[in-house]
């Protein structure tokens, strides 16, 4: 078997383990800063390599598929972020030496890619108040860790919540909200705990787009908590709470330009937003089905 190319981000909160992980004779490693990856991906695609492994986070990842989607390359995953949704979401193994085995394995499917603009996402997007929350959170992480950062992040905007004027379009028809959010997952996606933002397990395919709007901090709130508490099919009942599933979405707001969420890294993007699906856009190598458990992968598998 020819060797896999491995990209890992030397950056990344798991490179000792992955680096670990990828010593065998199965693979080629290089180490690369985060920035130098995004040539080394594009390189690898246009050589027609066909399959490359990349080991880091969702955005790594994001980036390796961006290069990857609509080609013969296959791209193999090594989970090595905070919290390794997209793996999680197609059955990669999180455990690095699992992942190893599952890279040189012969199951792929065909996984959905979300567009904003030219830009990938793998997980969620949003606007508004989790722009806010990621802000806060990364300043507080270094000094209290994750959990406690989001935590303490998380209390401070509830006490702080703000609407912004938002235009939305789905299906050719315009809808105008005053909200503090809106979220788009790759996939039906959650909101009750303990599945938070996770893909619903065998839901619906395309752009989960969900508005929570009001003009009353104290109503969105409460609406908030009920989607945490109850889940979003019983919080889309209310009037205060639109959800769709769409294949492509405008945004707009009443600035040039808007701070983004691409799986929780921020990106200033020119406004109106225009999101869209791509069926089955990546060849994802994933573990065969009888060593996953959970969440089928979000496309089709060979």
């Amino acid at each position: 078997m020819t060797p896999i190319p491995a990209f890992l981000n030397k950056k990344c909160g798991s490179a000792a383990a992955a680096r670990e992980a990828l010593a065998g004779e199965n693979f080629t490693l290089a180490e690369l800063d985060p920035e130098k990856l995004g040539d080394h991906f594009r390189d690898a695609v246009a050589k027609r390599i066909p399959r490359i492994l990349v080991a880091g986070g969702d955005g790594t990842i994001a980036a390796a598929a961006a290069a990857a989607a609509r080609s013969e390359t296959e791209l193999a995953v090594m989970p090595s972020g905070t919290l390794n949704h997209f793996a999680k979401d197609n059955g990669i193994p999180t455990d690095l030496a699992q992942a190893a085995i599952a890279a040189s394995g012969s199951t792929i499917a065909k996984v959905d890619l979300g567009y904003l603009g030219d830009r990938v996402f793998l997980n969620t997007s949003s606007i508004g108040l989790y722009i806010k929350f990621v802000s806060i959170r990364e300043r507080l992480e270094k000094k209290i860790g994750y959990r406690f950062a989001s935590i303490l992040a998380a209390l401070r905007i509830f006490a702080d919540l703000r609407v912004m004027a938002v235009k939305l379009e789905v299906d050719g028809k315009e809808r105008i909200y005053r909200t503090p959010l809106v979220f788009i997952g790759v996939g039906e996606r959650e909101l009750q705990l303990p599945a938070l933002g996770s893909r619903v397990q065998n839901g619906k395919r395309g752009l989960h787009v969900m508005v929570v709007h009001g003009r009353r901090p104290a109503r969105l709130f409460a609406i908030a908590l009920a989607a945490v508490a109850k889940g979003t099919k019983d919080v889309s009942r209310t009037p205060h709470f639109d959800s769709y599933i769409v294949d492509k979405c405008t945004i707009d707001l009443r600035t040039q330009s808007a701070v983004v969420s691409l799986d929780g890294e921020l990106h200033r993007m020119e406004t109106p937003l225009e999101y869209r699906i791509e069926r089955e856009a990546l060849n994802l190598v994933v573990a065969p089905p009888r060593e996953t458990k959970g969440t089928s992968p979000s496309g089709s598998a060979s």
